[in-house]
């Protein structure tokens, strides 16, 4: 499925010549007093961590602040940024994003996408009934939910191997296989 921030909608636009950039952490507060901060990862792995050197802090304009220290602390990572060497000047960093470009991203292996590629895709069942848009993902820890936007209202469609039979990215295009209820009194 997805590497880095998975069901990210932040970034420039496709068109844009600014990077897009990936969540791939949240800092949540600061951690002892030395500048260190906790951060939840955003990403499938964690250890990444340890290969940034930099990282993108702030969600609207996000600004480029070289990492000092990577540590682990249960499910956390423990993150020294430079410019934040107090708990004080730690604490100016709770609740913001941390990420990355697409550019720097964990490359994707074959068959594999990010979550805001999804968006806007057009949603179709095997038999090639349109069902709508595919506006959001909601990430529930089982696993992902597509909200799809059409004429019948809003439908959730479980990302599942049963149901999702192709996610064609550069066609637009998400085909699934209806399980039995999931579609409602919707007509097949």
């Amino acid at each position: 499925m997805t590497s880095d921030l998975a069901g990210d909608k932040r970034g420039a636009a496709e068109s844009s010549a600014e990077p897009r950039f990936l969540a791939v952490g949240r800092v949540l507060k600061p951690h002892g007093v030395r500048g260190e901060v906790r951060v939840e990862p955003l990403t499938d792995d964690p250890a990444r961590f340890k290969q940034l050197t930099h990282i993108y802090v702030g969600e609207r304009n996000p600004r480029r602040v070289a990492i000092e220290g990577v540590r682990f602390h249960q499910s956390w990572v423990l993150l020294r940024l430079d410019g934040y060497p107090t708990r004080t000047e730690a604490e100016l960093l709770r609740n913001e994003l941390l990420q990355v470009t697409e550019a720097e991203a964990v490359p994707l292996e074959e068959g594999e996408y990010y979550l805001y590629q999804l968006e806007g895709l057009a949603v179709y069942t095997e038999a090639g009934v349109h069902l709508g848009r595919l506006t959001d993902v909601l990430e529930t820890g089982a696993n992902n939910v597509f909200i799809v936007q059409g004429p019948k209202g809003e439908l959730l469609i479980p990302d599942i191997p049963d149901v999702v039979q192709d996610v064609d990215i550069a066609g637009g295009r998400l085909v699934i296989r209806p399980l039995p209820g999931l579609l409602g009194d919707m007509d097949e």
